[in-house]
Order: C-alpha cells, then structure tokens, then sequence
C-alpha cells in the first residue's frame, strides 16, 4: 500500500497533478474517497422528476436552438413522449447541432428547476449519448476531489482498479470489530468507492464511513498516547512542597484562592513530587488567576534549591510576568530577573552569570531563554505562558536546558474539551473553571461605525474618571482593508478629546517606549491608551474600564475575548464597545454574535471551532500532526472515547501493531509528538 504512485499506467503529467492535491502514494488513493454520488443507476421519466432532485432523465432531441440574448445560450428539448424538458447551455462547442441530432436519444443528469415559463430545465446537465444497448452502471457514480486538469474520469480510470484489485489489509481484531461495531476496512473501502443504491438505502455509507473515522481516532490516539509514555519515562528532578515560600506568599496574599485554583495546584503538585517529567497543561480564562498558581509552582522549585522560568510569547506579556512577579516575592529575598532580546548587550552579561551560577532563582523573559548561550545552573520547571504561540522546536530546547524540567504550559485561550481531547492527549490537562470573587461583569455592545462620533463622545465623558483602550487592528493604511489605523486615532483622538491625556503603543516601537507608555497608563497619567493588539495579553490596568475595539469584524473569536479581558479587572462596572463595519460576511456576522452573547471563554472557544474548525485554533500544535479528515470533534465524540479506549490497550499490549498502524495510514511517514 506503500507503493509509488510511479507504480500507476497513467502520464506524468497526471502523476504531478495527483501529486498536487497530496495523493503521492496508492494508499492515498484509497483514502481519497469521494466528497458526494451521482446516482445514475436509474431514469426517471420526466414527469416523475420533481424541482429540486439531483436525477437522470433521457428522451429524444426534439430541438436544438442558439438563443441570443444578454447572455447567448443553448436550449435543448428532450420529449420522453409524456413530456419536454429543456437543458440549457451557456458553454458549449460550434458542433453543437451535431451533437444534439434532431431524433437522437441522449440521457441528461442535474438538478430539476423552472424557468419563468413554468417549464422543467435543468441548467448545464451532463450529457450521455444512449441506444438500444446502453446499460445502466450498477454503482452511484463517485464525485472526488480534483484540480484543474484532472477530470472526474481520469481519477475514475486510476481509483477503480486500485480498490477492486489491490488488497487492504485489516489490523484490527474480529473482537475490537464486534465489539465497537465496525466493519471490515476493506469493506469500508469498497463501499465508499462503489456505493451501490442498496447499501444508500440502509445506510451502509455512513458505516463506511464510521469505520474510516474511528482508524483515523484511532492512530491519532496512539501517536499522543505514544508520545505522553514516551515523556512520562523521562527521569525528572523530584520537587516536593517544603511549605517555606509558598506557605509565606499564601499568608501574604490579600485573597484566597478559589476551589479550582487550589484543585489545579494539588494536581501540579502531585506531578512534580513524581521522578518523572510533568507535561501539564493549564487552561484557564482571562483573570482566572493562572499567574499565581504559576507563582506558587516555581517556588517549590526554588524551595528545593532548583532554578525556574516563565516563557512568555511577547515582551509586554513577559514583562508584566516579571514585574507581578518580582512584587510577590521581593519582601522573601528571592532573585528574580529579567531576560529579552531588547536588553542592551551590556545587560545581557550581567543576566548571564547570575543564571548561570544559580544566583537567579527565577528568570522570566521571552524567545531570548531558548537561545543557546543562556545556560542554566539547575533548572528544574519551566513555564510556557500562550503556550500555542510557541513550536514543538522551541519547546524541547526549553528541554534541553535541565535534565527533563518539568513543564506547565498556560493558556488563557480556552480549547473546547473535544479539540483538547483529540490534540493534547499527549498532555495532562488542568482546567480553572472559576473567576475569583470580585471580578465585575463587562457589558459588550456592538456599535455601527456610523455612531463611531456618540462613542468619542461616550469616552469625553468616562474618561475624567476612568481609563480606555482604543484598540485599533492595523497600523498603516491599506487600500483593501480600508481600516482605521492606530496612528490617525491617535491624531483624532487628540484632538478632539484635548486636553485628556492620550499614549499611542504598537508593534514597531522600541520596547523601552512601550514599556514607557504602559508605565504611564498603568499610573494614570495617560487616561487613553490607542493601541494594536500588542495588549492582547498580559496587560493589567485595574482602572481601565473602557475597552474601544475597532474593526471589531475582522477579528477573530479569540482575539476578541482576549481584548475584551484587558477591562473588568477593577470594581466598576466596565464595557467592551466592538465597532463594526458594514457589510458583515456571514463568518463575521456569526463571530459578533458569539462575543455579544458569551462571556465564558469556554462557550466562546466552542462557537470558535464550529465556525473556524480546529485547524487555525491550534496553531502551531499541528506541527507533526494532520487535522483530522473524516471525523468530527463534536459528532464523534463517543467514537473518539472509544478510539482513545482501543490506543491504550493496543500500546499496552500489542506496541508492535500499533507501530504498523500509525505507518500505514500514514503511508510511512513518522509522526511523533515529543513536546
């Protein structure tokens, strides 16, 4: 099944185009089953065809007229002797009166309508020529996914052969089958590819088509499952609470922590009290409190004489880790330092050796951890904040700066349980499904851009007392986009609202202005803060209170609840007012819908799968891992629970097999997560 598709009596050129769609090997070809059938297999007589049906009709040519008009067509009449039906033509050869011979008898397929008149067509149907020995096929005829150049017959001439003839071996046993209730893959196969109408009427695609997604479940669930052996066998420092730090900062904090923040570090605990390495993911929406549990994980390290990291994806997130930080722990004489790549290289030699001799506790920075030259004297955890920002690569040479340090990756980009079922099975996963006592209720109002001047005038009078973001997504005008750009905001803004206090932050300022500005809004002296999405994440004003998001339709879902949490971190009540643009494509229209109705980050990640699908949710986590093509997260979630059931008894008992598995739907290929 392996086999190049060399291998195939089909032209180069053919080759190239299968190659083009990703069919490189035979078994790609068995899988390329079709996307929807024709069903030819009957004629219905032209009376019997109702508007709407997709069916086959065939008659006598009784005219062939060219018709000009605004648009030139051809109109064919076709008489069945009960009755006419006209297919209509707007491409067509200059042979045409050859073709459709007053007389001849010819079958048309498509879909039933009417035209003005009342009178049944069908709209560029497709044409077969018929006499007295014309047969009827015994199958529904397979449409495949194709290119431009390689035609549903030519993909017919190559998969037909391949699926009658070459064998399909079935790995999995009779008892698994009987006892999830699965046909044969072969079987599956054949019936996908040569759907009979028999099979249609009882639903025998659809059992097929089960069993292809429950193999696919299937190995995805063995290569994470694989891979979570594969990093629990990874000796690890043992790191056990000594209750000194962490017991100190419990004391000093001025709150509690909630029943889910203190259910989350129980389970971190307990995997760093173990000699084998921690993969955890945290999971928590914006103000959960996912900074402090992280606080709390890292001083058991350094309780124990171990080093320990926060990486974080930008230097405003980074920043705000290391300044939270640093104010947790500097009254318990614990060296926290500052690492990124906008530290004058002076600076840079300073943080060096301290991270080195052990003389930095914690070290908290961004992608400038990773480099090589940053050595550590012991590390023993690491952090990864907005871990779905960072790549499997960046990830393991985090790894290889200790000996196996344990890992807690964060996000506060909530994963629908199914997405994180399927696709972080190689990870533990803890969830804070709470927000502390206190947070204020942000209300969200979608506002045309028209009205944009009563929002202006909104911010003149709330912005004596509170502080506002204005977000803006782009910083230089675009002729396609036409949006607003922060720099022309910043202009209007003081102007018109002059003489409130207004900052200006984006992407392509230094960091030492950046962090110069949000200094000023977090001490009030700005009272208006114009910005990108650079304060997506990470940035806490307790007294910002107002959240402006321009553009507010082109954002995605996520994006959207990340700004919206920048505001109600105060005790007064706050607003996100989301300006939109008409006229709103159904996507968008869908997105504002969601972010109006919900504010749990959860209900919001779930609308974000149904109308993105997984693939753009988990950025870079696809790397070594294809998005699944025949299942559905949501549909198949039993089927997913059971495949996940099959994965670890066949790596328990049978690794061997379930190495061959994952190779041959796969056609070879290694995949294999590792971090």
């Amino acid at each position: 099944m392996q086999q190049l598709l060399q291998s195939i009596n089909a032209p180069e050129k053919t080759l190239d185009k299968l190659k083009s769609i990703g069919l490189n090997t035979i078994w790609d070809l068995v899988l390329h089953v079709p996307l929807r059938y024709e069903d030819l297999t009957k004629v219905y007589a032209i009376q019997d065809a109702a508007v709407g049906m997709q069916v086959q009709v065939e008659g006598e040519v009784a005219s062939a007229d060219l018709i000009q008009g605004k648009t030139r067509q051809l109109q064919v009449k076709i008489s069945d002797s009960n009755q006419i039906i006209t297919l209509v033509f707007f491409h067509f050869y200059p042979t045409y009166k050859t073709q459709f011979q007053i007389g001849k008898k010819i079958r048309a397929f498509g879909e039933i309508k009417r035209d003005f008149r009342g009178n049944k067509t069908i709209i560029h149907p497709k044409i077969r020529s018929v006499n007295e020995t014309t047969g009827l096929p015994d199958s529904f005829t397979p449409i495949y996914s194709t290119t431009n150049g390689l035609t549903q017959n030519s993909l017919h001439k190559i998969i037909k052969p391949i699926i009658n003839n070459c064998p399909i071996p079935e790995l999995l046993s009779s008892e698994i089958l009987t006892q999830y209730n699965l046909i044969k893959f072969a079987d599956a196969i054949n019936i996908l590819h040569n759907l009979t109408a028999e099979q249609f009427k009882t639903n025998m695609h659809k059992t097929a088509l089960k069993r292809l997604k429950f193999d696919e479940l299937l190995v995805q669930q063995l290569i994470l499952r694989n891979a979570y052996i594969h990093k629990h066998r990874g000796n690890s420092i043992t790191l056990k609470p000594r209750a000194t730090y962490t017991k100190a900062l419990l004391d000093s904090l001025s709150f509690s922590l909630t029943k889910a923040q203190t259910k989350v570090l129980a389970e971190i605990y307990m995997d760093i009290a173990k000699p084998t390495q921690m993969n955890r993911l945290l999971q928590g929406d914006v103000g959960s409190g996912k900074t402090i549990i992280a606080t709390l994980a890292m001083l058991v390290a350094v309780e124990n004489g171990y080093q320990a990291c926060i990486v974080a994806p930008t230097e405003i997130l980074a920043e705000q880790h290391f300044i939270k930080t640093r104010n947790l722990l500097e009254a318990f004489g614990i060296n926290v330092v500052w690492l990124s790549g906008s530290l004058k290289t002076k600076e840079k030699q300073e943080v060096y050796p301290q991270i080195k001799d052990n003389k930095a506790q914690i070290i908290i920075g961004t992608h400038a951890v990773l480099q090589k030259k940053v050595e550590f004297y012991n590390l023993a955890l690491v952090v990864i904040d907005e871990q779905h920002r960072f790549g499997v690569e960046q990830r393991l040479s985090l790894q290889s700066k200790g000996i196996n340090p344990h890992q807690l990756m964060m996000s506060a980009t909530p994963i629908p349980r199914t997405l994180a079922m399927s696709y972080y099975a190689d990870l533990d996963l803890s969830i804070i499904d709470e927000l502390p006592p206190g947070r204020t209720p942000i209300k969200t109002l979608l506002i045309n851009n028209k009205r944009r001047h009563e929002v202006i005038e909104f911010i003149r009078k709330g912005a004596t007392t509170q502080q506002v973001y204005w977000v803006c997504p782009l910083i230089e005008e675009s002729n396609t986009l036409e949006l607003e750009n922060a720099v022309n905001t910043f202009n209007e803004l003081s102007e018109i609202l002059s003489p409130l206090k207004i900052g200006l932050v984006h992407g392509r300022l230094k960091t030492t202005e950046k962090t110069e500005i949000m200094h000023k809004f977090q001490q009030n002296q700005i009272q208006i803060l114009v910005a990108t999405t650079v304060i997506e994440v990470g940035v806490d004003v307790p007294n910002a209170s107002i959240m402006v998001i321009e553009h507010s339709e082109r954002m995605g879902l996520s994006q959207l609840h990340q700004l919206r949490g920048r505001v109600g971190r105060g005790h007064v009540e706050s607003q996100c007012i989301l300006l939109y643009q008409n006229p709103l494509g159904e996507v968008a229209k869908a997105r504002l819908k969601a972010i109006f109705e919900n504010t749990d980050g959860f209900k919001i990640a779930y609308e974000d799968l149904l109308i993105r699908g997984p693939g753009e949710i988990l950025g870079s986590r696809q790397s070594g891992l294809p998005l699944l093509r025949f299942a559905n997260l949501e549909e198949d979630l039993d089927l997913l629970n059971d495949a996940k059931t099959v994965a670890i008894d066949l790596l328990k008992n049978n690794p061997n097999l379930a190495q061959t598995y994952t190779k041959l739907w796969f056609s070879g290929k290694e995949h294999f997560i590792t971090a």
